[in-house]
Protein backbone atom coordinates (compact mmCIF):
# COMPACT_ATOMS: atom_id res chain seq x y z
CA UNK A 1 0.00 0.00 0.00
CA UNK A 2 1.11 3.22 -0.86
CA UNK A 3 2.42 5.83 1.32
CA UNK A 4 -0.33 7.98 2.53
CA UNK A 5 -3.12 5.59 1.02
CA UNK A 6 -5.99 4.92 3.41
CA UNK A 7 -7.70 1.96 2.89
CA UNK A 8 -11.25 1.36 5.29
CA UNK A 9 -12.57 -1.92 4.99
CA UNK A 10 -15.90 -2.56 6.78
CA UNK A 11 -16.10 -5.17 9.23
CA UNK A 12 -17.70 -8.85 7.72
CA UNK A 13 -17.42 -11.00 10.65
CA UNK A 14 -16.71 -14.63 9.30
CA UNK A 15 -18.01 -14.12 5.65
CA UNK A 16 -15.36 -15.01 3.44
CA UNK A 17 -16.20 -12.14 0.93
CA UNK A 18 -16.02 -9.48 2.97
CA UNK A 19 -14.71 -6.67 2.11
CA UNK A 20 -14.45 -7.45 -1.44
CA UNK A 21 -15.40 -4.19 -3.14
CA UNK A 22 -13.26 -2.50 -1.16
CA UNK A 23 -10.15 -4.16 -2.48
CA UNK A 24 -11.31 -4.41 -5.86
CA UNK A 25 -11.24 -0.31 -5.75
CA UNK A 26 -8.25 -0.26 -4.47
CA UNK A 27 -6.72 -2.66 -6.92
CA UNK A 28 -8.36 -0.58 -9.83
CA UNK A 29 -7.05 2.14 -8.54
CA UNK A 30 -3.65 0.71 -8.70
CA UNK A 31 -3.77 -0.54 -11.96
CA UNK A 32 -4.98 2.75 -13.42
CA UNK A 33 -2.13 2.87 -15.53
CA UNK A 34 -1.46 -1.09 -16.17
CA UNK A 35 -5.29 -2.08 -17.30
CA UNK A 36 -5.81 1.32 -19.82
CA UNK A 37 -2.73 0.53 -21.69
CA UNK A 38 -2.86 -3.06 -22.09
CA UNK A 39 -6.10 -2.52 -23.11
CA UNK A 40 -5.62 -0.23 -26.02
CA UNK A 41 -2.38 -1.84 -27.06
CA UNK A 42 -4.97 -4.83 -27.47
CA UNK A 43 -7.95 -2.85 -28.72
CA UNK A 44 -6.29 -1.20 -31.15
CA UNK A 45 -4.29 -3.94 -32.52
CA UNK A 46 -7.40 -5.75 -33.47
CA UNK A 47 -9.23 -3.11 -35.23
CA UNK A 48 -6.47 -1.84 -37.13
CA UNK A 49 -6.53 -5.05 -38.85
CA UNK A 50 -9.41 -5.14 -41.05
CA UNK A 51 -8.44 -1.94 -43.02
CA UNK A 52 -5.57 -3.04 -43.57
CA UNK A 53 -6.27 -6.34 -45.00
CA UNK A 54 -9.23 -4.85 -47.29
CA UNK A 55 -6.21 -3.02 -48.67
CA UNK A 56 -4.01 -6.36 -49.19
CA UNK A 57 -6.96 -8.89 -49.95
CA UNK A 58 -9.33 -6.41 -51.19
CA UNK A 59 -10.95 -8.63 -54.12
CA UNK A 60 -12.17 -12.39 -53.87
CA UNK A 61 -9.34 -13.78 -55.80
CA UNK A 62 -6.60 -12.40 -53.66
CA UNK A 63 -8.78 -13.67 -50.66
CA UNK A 64 -8.61 -17.90 -52.19
CA UNK A 65 -5.10 -17.18 -52.99
CA UNK A 66 -3.96 -16.02 -49.57
CA UNK A 67 -6.21 -19.57 -48.45
CA UNK A 68 -4.10 -21.75 -50.69
CA UNK A 69 -1.19 -20.55 -49.69
CA UNK A 70 -1.91 -20.97 -45.62
CA UNK A 71 -3.19 -24.87 -46.63
CA UNK A 72 0.65 -25.64 -48.08
CA UNK A 73 2.95 -23.52 -45.87
CA UNK A 74 3.06 -25.34 -42.81
CA UNK A 75 5.54 -22.47 -41.07
CA UNK A 76 2.74 -19.20 -41.88
CA UNK A 77 0.53 -21.79 -39.85
CA UNK A 78 2.61 -22.17 -36.91
CA UNK A 79 3.00 -18.35 -36.68
CA UNK A 80 -0.84 -16.93 -37.01
CA UNK A 81 -3.11 -20.47 -37.51
CA UNK A 82 -5.09 -21.93 -39.99
CA UNK A 83 -7.41 -19.66 -42.36
CA UNK A 84 -11.18 -20.73 -41.46
CA UNK A 85 -13.11 -18.21 -43.80
CA UNK A 86 -12.36 -16.04 -46.79
CA UNK A 87 -14.12 -12.69 -45.41
CA UNK A 88 -12.03 -9.90 -43.86
CA UNK A 89 -14.03 -10.44 -40.34
CA UNK A 90 -12.57 -14.59 -40.56
CA UNK A 91 -9.28 -13.09 -41.57
CA UNK A 92 -9.28 -10.68 -38.78
CA UNK A 93 -9.70 -13.65 -36.59
CA UNK A 94 -6.81 -15.37 -38.02
CA UNK A 95 -4.43 -12.64 -38.29
CA UNK A 96 -5.26 -10.87 -34.68
CA UNK A 97 -7.23 -13.58 -33.23
CA UNK A 98 -4.43 -15.62 -31.01
CA UNK A 99 -1.98 -12.89 -30.62
CA UNK A 100 -4.69 -10.72 -28.66
CA UNK A 101 -5.79 -13.58 -26.41
CA UNK A 102 -2.29 -13.77 -25.60
CA UNK A 103 -2.11 -10.23 -24.65
CA UNK A 104 -5.46 -10.70 -22.66
CA UNK A 105 -3.64 -13.75 -20.89
CA UNK A 106 -0.14 -11.76 -20.12
CA UNK A 107 -2.70 -8.73 -18.66
CA UNK A 108 -4.66 -11.10 -16.56
CA UNK A 109 -1.18 -13.27 -15.16
CA UNK A 110 0.28 -9.81 -14.08
CA UNK A 111 -2.81 -8.32 -12.77
CA UNK A 112 -3.57 -11.48 -10.54
CA UNK A 113 -0.10 -11.88 -9.37
CA UNK A 114 0.37 -8.19 -8.69
CA UNK A 115 -2.89 -7.91 -5.80
CA UNK A 116 -2.33 -11.55 -4.28
CA UNK A 117 1.33 -12.81 -3.91
CA UNK A 118 2.75 -9.59 -4.73
CA UNK A 119 0.73 -8.53 -1.83
CA UNK A 120 1.83 -10.72 0.52
CA UNK A 121 5.42 -10.72 -0.26
CA UNK A 122 5.18 -6.86 0.67
CA UNK A 123 3.71 -7.49 3.49
CA UNK A 124 0.48 -5.49 3.09
CA UNK A 125 -1.94 -8.73 2.92
CA UNK A 126 -0.71 -9.64 6.28
CA UNK A 127 -1.90 -5.98 7.55
CA UNK A 128 -5.00 -5.91 5.41
CA UNK A 129 -6.08 -9.50 6.76
CA UNK A 130 -5.99 -8.27 10.51
CA UNK A 131 -9.03 -6.33 10.12
CA UNK A 132 -12.33 -7.98 9.39
CA UNK A 133 -11.82 -8.86 5.72
CA UNK A 134 -12.82 -12.23 4.50
CA UNK A 135 -10.05 -14.86 3.66
CA UNK A 136 -10.68 -15.59 -0.32
CA UNK A 137 -11.64 -11.43 -0.28
CA UNK A 138 -8.33 -10.61 -1.90
CA UNK A 139 -8.09 -13.57 -4.41
CA UNK A 140 -11.80 -12.61 -5.53
CA UNK A 141 -10.83 -9.09 -5.87
CA UNK A 142 -7.36 -9.94 -7.56
CA UNK A 143 -9.54 -12.27 -10.03
CA UNK A 144 -12.63 -9.47 -10.61
CA UNK A 145 -10.10 -6.94 -11.22
CA UNK A 146 -8.55 -9.41 -14.10
CA UNK A 147 -12.33 -9.81 -15.53
CA UNK A 148 -12.21 -5.89 -15.85
CA UNK A 149 -8.75 -6.12 -17.65
CA UNK A 150 -9.57 -8.86 -20.18
CA UNK A 151 -13.35 -7.85 -20.28
CA UNK A 152 -12.80 -4.09 -21.51
CA UNK A 153 -10.78 -4.95 -24.53
CA UNK A 154 -12.82 -7.74 -25.43
CA UNK A 155 -15.63 -5.50 -25.63
CA UNK A 156 -13.98 -3.01 -27.28
CA UNK A 157 -13.32 -5.49 -29.93
CA UNK A 158 -17.06 -6.68 -30.16
CA UNK A 159 -18.00 -2.99 -30.41
CA UNK A 160 -15.63 -2.27 -33.21
CA UNK A 161 -16.20 -5.20 -35.46
CA UNK A 162 -20.14 -5.36 -35.05
CA UNK A 163 -20.84 -3.85 -38.30
CA UNK A 164 -18.84 -6.91 -40.10
CA UNK A 165 -21.46 -9.10 -38.51
CA UNK A 166 -22.72 -9.50 -35.07
CA UNK A 167 -22.16 -12.53 -34.00
CA UNK A 168 -18.71 -12.85 -35.16
CA UNK A 169 -17.97 -9.87 -33.50
CA UNK A 170 -19.16 -11.40 -30.52
CA UNK A 171 -17.20 -15.20 -30.50
CA UNK A 172 -14.17 -13.15 -30.84
CA UNK A 173 -14.48 -11.00 -28.17
CA UNK A 174 -16.08 -13.84 -25.98
CA UNK A 175 -12.43 -15.97 -27.09
CA UNK A 176 -10.41 -13.36 -26.27
CA UNK A 177 -11.95 -12.64 -22.85
CA UNK A 178 -11.97 -16.41 -22.21
CA UNK A 179 -8.81 -16.98 -22.89
CA UNK A 180 -7.64 -14.33 -19.90
CA UNK A 181 -9.84 -15.82 -17.46
CA UNK A 182 -8.33 -18.86 -17.82
CA UNK A 183 -4.83 -17.64 -17.64
CA UNK A 184 -6.08 -15.44 -14.60
CA UNK A 185 -7.31 -18.40 -12.56
CA UNK A 186 -4.09 -20.54 -13.67
CA UNK A 187 -2.00 -17.27 -12.42
CA UNK A 188 -4.16 -17.72 -9.03
CA UNK A 189 -3.34 -21.66 -8.44
CA UNK A 190 0.22 -20.79 -9.16
CA UNK A 191 0.36 -18.06 -6.65
CA UNK A 192 -0.77 -20.03 -3.77
CA UNK A 193 1.86 -22.80 -4.51
CA UNK A 194 4.71 -20.63 -4.51
CA UNK A 195 5.89 -18.30 -2.03
CA UNK A 196 7.20 -15.60 -4.04
CA UNK A 197 5.87 -13.63 -7.08
CA UNK A 198 8.55 -13.54 -9.22
CA UNK A 199 8.41 -17.59 -9.31
CA UNK A 200 4.65 -17.41 -9.91
CA UNK A 201 4.89 -14.78 -12.79
CA UNK A 202 7.59 -17.05 -14.27
CA UNK A 203 5.39 -20.25 -13.76
CA UNK A 204 2.18 -18.57 -15.61
CA UNK A 205 4.24 -17.11 -18.19
CA UNK A 206 5.73 -21.02 -18.95
CA UNK A 207 2.43 -22.10 -19.43
CA UNK A 208 1.45 -19.45 -21.97
CA UNK A 209 4.04 -20.62 -23.53
CA UNK A 210 3.50 -24.09 -23.14
CA UNK A 211 -0.16 -23.36 -25.12
CA UNK A 212 1.06 -21.34 -27.78
CA UNK A 213 3.98 -24.37 -28.72
CA UNK A 214 1.19 -26.56 -28.25
CA UNK A 215 -1.22 -24.58 -30.78
CA UNK A 216 1.70 -23.79 -33.50
CA UNK A 217 2.68 -27.61 -33.59
CA UNK A 218 -0.87 -28.49 -33.66
CA UNK A 219 -1.96 -26.36 -36.46
CA UNK A 220 1.65 -27.05 -38.31
CA UNK A 221 0.69 -30.54 -38.16
CA UNK A 222 -1.66 -31.03 -40.80
CA UNK A 223 -3.34 -28.92 -43.06
CA UNK A 224 -6.75 -30.63 -43.42
CA UNK A 225 -7.15 -28.73 -39.78
CA UNK A 226 -5.82 -28.78 -36.51
CA UNK A 227 -4.63 -31.94 -34.25
CA UNK A 228 -5.18 -32.85 -31.09
CA UNK A 229 -2.18 -31.12 -30.07
CA UNK A 230 -4.34 -27.70 -30.78
CA UNK A 231 -7.13 -28.58 -28.47
CA UNK A 232 -4.44 -28.80 -25.90
CA UNK A 233 -4.14 -25.13 -25.89
CA UNK A 234 -6.62 -22.18 -24.97
CA UNK A 235 -4.95 -20.14 -27.76
CA UNK A 236 -6.33 -23.28 -29.82
CA UNK A 237 -9.38 -22.59 -28.64
CA UNK A 238 -9.83 -19.41 -29.44
CA UNK A 239 -8.77 -19.95 -32.97
CA UNK A 240 -11.01 -22.70 -33.20
CA UNK A 241 -13.93 -20.86 -32.06
CA UNK A 242 -13.94 -19.65 -35.48
CA UNK A 243 -15.08 -16.18 -35.29
CA UNK A 244 -17.09 -15.32 -38.66
CA UNK A 245 -16.66 -18.65 -40.26
CA UNK A 246 -19.79 -20.95 -38.53
CA UNK A 247 -19.03 -19.93 -35.48
CA UNK A 248 -18.23 -23.28 -32.98
CA UNK A 249 -20.29 -21.73 -29.77
CA UNK A 250 -19.60 -24.63 -27.91
CA UNK A 251 -15.86 -24.11 -27.78
CA UNK A 252 -16.59 -21.35 -25.42
CA UNK A 253 -17.72 -23.66 -22.71
CA UNK A 254 -14.49 -25.11 -22.52
CA UNK A 255 -13.11 -21.52 -21.76
CA UNK A 256 -15.84 -21.19 -19.25
CA UNK A 257 -15.29 -25.06 -17.46
CA UNK A 258 -11.28 -24.56 -17.10
CA UNK A 259 -11.69 -21.16 -15.85
CA UNK A 260 -14.64 -22.25 -13.25
CA UNK A 261 -12.62 -25.52 -12.26
CA UNK A 262 -9.26 -23.35 -11.60
CA UNK A 263 -10.85 -21.15 -9.65
CA UNK A 264 -12.21 -23.48 -7.50
CA UNK A 265 -8.65 -25.11 -6.87
CA UNK A 266 -7.73 -21.77 -6.42
CA UNK A 267 -10.05 -21.02 -3.76
CA UNK A 268 -9.33 -24.48 -1.80
CA UNK A 269 -5.81 -23.84 -1.57
CA UNK A 270 -6.42 -20.33 -0.51
CA UNK A 271 -7.74 -21.71 2.29
CA UNK A 272 -4.99 -24.03 3.15
CA UNK A 273 -2.21 -21.57 3.85
CA UNK A 274 -0.55 -19.52 6.11
CA UNK A 275 -0.39 -15.64 4.35
CA UNK A 276 2.95 -15.06 3.28
CA UNK A 277 3.27 -18.38 2.25
CA UNK A 278 3.23 -21.08 -0.14
CA UNK A 279 2.22 -24.56 -0.47
CA UNK A 280 5.32 -26.29 -2.35
CA UNK A 281 8.07 -26.00 0.06
CA UNK A 282 11.10 -23.48 -1.14
CA UNK A 283 14.28 -24.76 -1.77
CA UNK A 284 16.53 -23.79 1.53
CA UNK A 285 19.80 -22.14 0.03
CA UNK A 286 23.42 -22.62 1.08
CA UNK A 287 24.85 -22.31 4.31
CA UNK A 288 27.45 -19.92 3.67
CA UNK A 289 25.95 -16.64 1.37
CA UNK A 290 27.59 -16.88 -1.79
CA UNK A 291 26.52 -12.87 -3.47
CA UNK A 292 29.57 -11.29 -2.62
CA UNK A 293 28.22 -7.86 -4.68
CA UNK A 294 24.92 -5.98 -5.58
CA UNK A 295 25.82 -7.15 -9.37
CA UNK A 296 25.41 -10.97 -7.94
CA UNK A 297 22.41 -10.25 -6.15
CA UNK A 298 20.82 -8.84 -9.57
CA UNK A 299 21.65 -11.19 -11.26
CA UNK A 300 20.42 -14.13 -8.87
CA UNK A 301 17.44 -12.06 -8.95
CA UNK A 302 17.20 -12.05 -13.00
CA UNK A 303 18.71 -14.83 -14.40
CA UNK A 304 15.34 -16.57 -14.56
CA UNK A 305 13.77 -13.93 -16.62
CA UNK A 306 17.17 -13.73 -19.12
CA UNK A 307 17.58 -17.00 -20.18
CA UNK A 308 13.96 -17.39 -20.16
CA UNK A 309 13.73 -14.35 -22.53
CA UNK A 310 16.99 -15.93 -24.12
CA UNK A 311 15.33 -19.35 -24.85
CA UNK A 312 12.01 -17.80 -26.12
CA UNK A 313 14.19 -15.34 -28.90
CA UNK A 314 16.27 -18.44 -30.39
CA UNK A 315 13.40 -20.24 -30.89
CA UNK A 316 11.50 -17.91 -32.46
CA UNK A 317 14.72 -16.78 -34.53
CA UNK A 318 14.90 -20.33 -35.66
CA UNK A 319 11.06 -20.53 -36.88
CA UNK A 320 11.28 -16.77 -38.69
CA UNK A 321 14.56 -17.94 -39.81
CA UNK A 322 13.11 -21.14 -41.73
CA UNK A 323 10.23 -18.73 -43.15
CA UNK A 324 12.33 -16.28 -44.71
CA UNK A 325 12.93 -18.39 -48.27
CA UNK A 326 8.84 -18.23 -48.14
CA UNK A 327 8.72 -14.34 -48.06
CA UNK A 328 8.10 -14.29 -51.92
CA UNK A 329 5.54 -17.25 -51.65
CA UNK A 330 3.68 -15.14 -48.85
CA UNK A 331 3.25 -11.63 -50.79
CA UNK A 332 2.93 -13.62 -53.99
CA UNK A 333 2.01 -10.55 -56.89
CA UNK A 334 0.64 -8.66 -54.10
CA UNK A 335 2.18 -5.34 -54.73
CA UNK A 336 0.32 -4.10 -51.23
CA UNK A 337 2.05 -6.80 -49.15
CA UNK A 338 5.35 -5.92 -51.10
CA UNK A 339 5.14 -2.33 -50.02
CA UNK A 340 4.30 -3.20 -46.73
CA UNK A 341 7.37 -5.33 -46.28
CA UNK A 342 9.28 -3.16 -47.66
CA UNK A 343 8.24 -0.20 -45.29
CA UNK A 344 9.16 -2.35 -42.70
CA UNK A 345 12.57 -3.83 -43.71
CA UNK A 346 13.77 -1.61 -46.45
CA UNK A 347 13.91 -1.49 -49.79
CA UNK A 348 16.67 -4.41 -50.50
CA UNK A 349 15.73 -7.84 -52.16
CA UNK A 350 12.06 -9.19 -50.37
CA UNK A 351 14.08 -11.85 -48.35
CA UNK A 352 16.39 -9.43 -46.81
CA UNK A 353 13.33 -7.01 -46.54
CA UNK A 354 11.43 -9.78 -44.80
CA UNK A 355 14.34 -10.72 -42.36
CA UNK A 356 14.62 -6.93 -41.31
CA UNK A 357 11.17 -6.72 -40.70
CA UNK A 358 11.09 -9.73 -38.16
CA UNK A 359 14.32 -8.30 -36.68
CA UNK A 360 12.85 -5.10 -36.02
CA UNK A 361 9.47 -6.70 -34.15
CA UNK A 362 12.46 -8.54 -31.95
CA UNK A 363 14.08 -5.43 -31.37
CA UNK A 364 10.02 -3.93 -30.40
CA UNK A 365 9.67 -7.43 -27.91
CA UNK A 366 13.17 -6.67 -26.63
CA UNK A 367 12.30 -3.46 -25.59
CA UNK A 368 9.26 -5.16 -22.71
CA UNK A 369 12.20 -7.24 -21.50
CA UNK A 370 14.06 -3.72 -20.64
CA UNK A 371 11.35 -2.28 -18.71
CA UNK A 372 10.35 -5.20 -16.80
CA UNK A 373 14.62 -5.92 -15.91
CA UNK A 374 14.88 -1.81 -15.01
CA UNK A 375 11.34 -2.18 -13.26
CA UNK A 376 12.92 -4.31 -11.04
CA UNK A 377 14.57 -1.70 -9.56
CA UNK A 378 11.26 -0.38 -8.11
CA UNK A 379 9.32 -3.58 -7.44
CA UNK A 380 12.95 -3.74 -5.11
CA UNK A 381 12.47 -0.56 -3.37
CA UNK A 382 8.46 -0.85 -3.25
CA UNK A 383 8.41 -3.86 -1.53
CA UNK A 384 11.39 -2.66 1.13
CA UNK A 385 13.77 -5.53 0.29
CA UNK A 386 16.08 -2.74 -1.14
CA UNK A 387 16.72 -0.91 2.40
CA UNK A 388 18.65 -3.34 3.83
CA UNK A 389 20.96 -3.70 0.85
CA UNK A 390 21.12 0.06 0.88
CA UNK A 391 21.88 0.17 4.45
CA UNK A 392 24.83 -1.24 4.49
CA UNK A 393 27.78 -0.29 2.84
CA UNK A 394 26.32 -0.49 -0.47
CA UNK A 395 25.60 2.57 -2.72
CA UNK A 396 22.97 3.57 -4.39
CA UNK A 397 24.78 3.78 -8.05
CA UNK A 398 26.13 0.34 -7.06
CA UNK A 399 22.96 -1.15 -6.30
CA UNK A 400 21.05 0.93 -9.57
CA UNK A 401 24.43 -0.74 -11.72
CA UNK A 402 23.86 -4.32 -11.02
CA UNK A 403 19.98 -4.49 -12.07
CA UNK A 404 21.08 -2.00 -15.16
CA UNK A 405 23.86 -3.88 -16.19
CA UNK A 406 21.39 -6.87 -16.45
CA UNK A 407 18.85 -4.91 -18.18
CA UNK A 408 21.07 -3.21 -21.01
CA UNK A 409 23.23 -6.18 -21.04
CA UNK A 410 20.27 -9.34 -21.34
CA UNK A 411 18.79 -6.62 -24.32
CA UNK A 412 22.07 -7.32 -25.77
CA UNK A 413 22.42 -10.86 -25.02
CA UNK A 414 18.52 -12.08 -26.41
CA UNK A 415 18.96 -10.47 -29.54
CA UNK A 416 21.96 -11.93 -30.08
CA UNK A 417 20.28 -15.30 -29.49
CA UNK A 418 17.18 -14.20 -31.89
CA UNK A 419 20.00 -13.30 -34.53
CA UNK A 420 21.73 -17.07 -33.77
CA UNK A 421 18.17 -18.28 -34.52
CA UNK A 422 17.65 -16.64 -37.67
CA UNK A 423 20.93 -17.82 -39.00
CA UNK A 424 20.36 -21.53 -37.78
CA UNK A 425 16.81 -21.57 -38.85
CA UNK A 426 17.96 -19.82 -42.44
CA UNK A 427 21.10 -21.39 -43.21
CA UNK A 428 22.90 -18.59 -44.05
CA UNK A 429 26.12 -16.51 -43.07
CA UNK A 430 25.05 -15.45 -39.11
CA UNK A 431 27.73 -12.61 -38.88
CA UNK A 432 25.36 -9.68 -41.40
CA UNK A 433 21.82 -11.37 -39.33
CA UNK A 434 23.99 -10.87 -35.61
CA UNK A 435 24.93 -7.31 -37.05
CA UNK A 436 20.85 -6.21 -37.84
CA UNK A 437 20.37 -7.58 -34.37
CA UNK A 438 22.63 -5.83 -32.48
CA UNK A 439 21.75 -2.61 -34.74
CA UNK A 440 17.98 -2.64 -32.73
CA UNK A 441 19.61 -2.60 -29.83
CA UNK A 442 20.08 1.69 -29.12
CA UNK A 443 16.54 1.73 -29.59
CA UNK A 444 15.88 -0.90 -26.94
CA UNK A 445 18.46 1.15 -24.55
CA UNK A 446 16.21 4.08 -24.96
CA UNK A 447 13.00 2.77 -24.02
CA UNK A 448 14.92 1.32 -20.75
CA UNK A 449 16.46 4.58 -20.02
CA UNK A 450 13.31 6.30 -20.07
CA UNK A 451 11.92 3.46 -17.67
CA UNK A 452 15.01 4.56 -15.49
CA UNK A 453 14.21 8.46 -15.55
CA UNK A 454 11.16 7.41 -14.26
CA UNK A 455 12.22 5.13 -11.63
CA UNK A 456 14.76 8.23 -10.33
CA UNK A 457 13.05 11.51 -10.74
CA UNK A 458 9.06 9.93 -10.17
CA UNK A 459 8.79 6.48 -8.30
CA UNK A 460 5.02 6.26 -8.69
CA UNK A 461 4.89 7.00 -12.03
CA UNK A 462 7.07 4.62 -12.74
CA UNK A 463 4.91 1.88 -14.39
CA UNK A 464 4.10 4.71 -16.77
CA UNK A 465 7.23 3.12 -18.86
CA UNK A 466 4.85 0.30 -20.00
CA UNK A 467 2.98 2.95 -21.78
CA UNK A 468 5.66 4.09 -23.53
CA UNK A 469 6.78 0.49 -24.50
CA UNK A 470 3.55 -0.19 -25.36
CA UNK A 471 2.94 2.72 -27.84
CA UNK A 472 6.62 2.14 -29.11
CA UNK A 473 5.10 -1.66 -29.96
CA UNK A 474 2.12 -0.24 -31.93
CA UNK A 475 3.91 2.31 -33.69
CA UNK A 476 6.63 0.02 -35.17
CA UNK A 477 3.44 -2.75 -35.78
CA UNK A 478 0.67 -1.30 -37.03
CA UNK A 479 2.39 2.11 -38.52
CA UNK A 480 3.91 0.86 -41.67
CA UNK A 481 0.69 -1.65 -42.34
CA UNK A 482 -1.69 1.60 -42.05
CA UNK A 483 1.02 3.84 -43.96
CA UNK A 484 0.67 6.46 -41.12
CA UNK A 485 3.12 9.25 -41.59
CA UNK A 486 6.77 9.83 -41.54
CA UNK A 487 6.56 12.03 -38.63
CA UNK A 488 4.62 9.49 -36.40
CA UNK A 489 7.02 6.74 -37.02
CA UNK A 490 9.80 9.20 -36.20
CA UNK A 491 8.28 9.08 -32.67
CA UNK A 492 9.71 5.80 -31.78
CA UNK A 493 13.42 5.56 -31.58
CA UNK A 494 12.88 2.48 -33.90
CA UNK A 495 12.05 4.92 -36.47
CA UNK A 496 15.19 5.72 -36.63
CA UNK A 497 17.41 2.58 -36.86
CA UNK A 498 18.98 1.58 -40.61
CA UNK A 499 17.67 -1.44 -42.00
CA UNK A 500 19.58 -4.67 -42.25
CA UNK A 501 19.98 -6.77 -43.37
CA UNK A 502 20.71 -5.62 -47.02
CA UNK A 503 20.42 -1.95 -46.12
CA UNK A 504 23.50 0.64 -45.64
CA UNK A 505 24.36 1.88 -41.97
CA UNK A 506 23.85 5.06 -40.82
CA UNK A 507 26.18 5.58 -37.56
CA UNK A 508 24.24 9.36 -36.73
CA UNK A 509 20.84 8.04 -35.95
CA UNK A 510 22.86 5.05 -33.81
CA UNK A 511 25.30 6.96 -32.35
CA UNK A 512 22.56 9.84 -31.10
CA UNK A 513 20.26 7.07 -29.83
CA UNK A 514 22.89 5.90 -27.87
CA UNK A 515 24.17 9.06 -26.48
CA UNK A 516 20.12 9.92 -25.75
CA UNK A 517 20.29 6.33 -24.05
CA UNK A 518 23.05 7.43 -21.72
CA UNK A 519 21.88 10.79 -20.59
CA UNK A 520 18.16 9.61 -20.08
CA UNK A 521 20.52 6.80 -17.77
CA UNK A 522 22.65 9.00 -15.97
CA UNK A 523 19.65 11.48 -15.13
CA UNK A 524 17.72 8.89 -13.72
CA UNK A 525 20.25 7.80 -11.26
CA UNK A 526 20.90 11.61 -10.28
CA UNK A 527 17.48 11.59 -9.38
CA UNK A 528 17.54 8.07 -7.80
CA UNK A 529 20.94 9.56 -5.40
CA UNK A 530 19.09 12.81 -4.65
CA UNK A 531 15.52 11.05 -3.73
CA UNK A 532 14.35 9.56 -0.66
CA UNK A 533 13.76 5.57 -0.98
CA UNK A 534 10.19 4.80 -1.29
CA UNK A 535 8.57 2.54 1.23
Amino acid sequence: MTAGTALAVRPGGSRPLAGTGVLLRFALRRDRVLIPVWTAVTAVMVLSVPGALESLYGTPAERAGLLRQMETNSSLRAMVGPVFGDSIGALTAWRAGVYAGALAAVTALLVVVRHTRDEEESGRQELVASGTVGRRAPLTAALLAAGVACGTPALLVTAGLAGRGLAGASALGLGIAGTGAVFATTAAVVAQLTGSARAARGLTAAVLGAAFVLRAAGDAAGTGGPSFLTWLSPLGWLENLRAFADERWWVLLLFAGTAVAQGAVAYALAGRRDVGTGLLPARPGPADGRLGTAGALAWRLQRGGVLGWGAGFLLAGVVFGSMAEGASELAGDNERTREIIARMGGQAGLTDAFVSAMVGMFGLVAALYAVASVLRLHGEEASGRAEPVLAGSVGRLRWAAGHLVVAFGGAVLILLLAGLGFALGHGRDPGPLLGACLAQVPAVWVVGALAVLLHGLAPRSAPVAWGVAGAVLLIGWIGPVLDVPRAVLDVSPFGHLPKLPGGEVAWGPVLALTGLAAALTAAGLAGLRRRDVTS
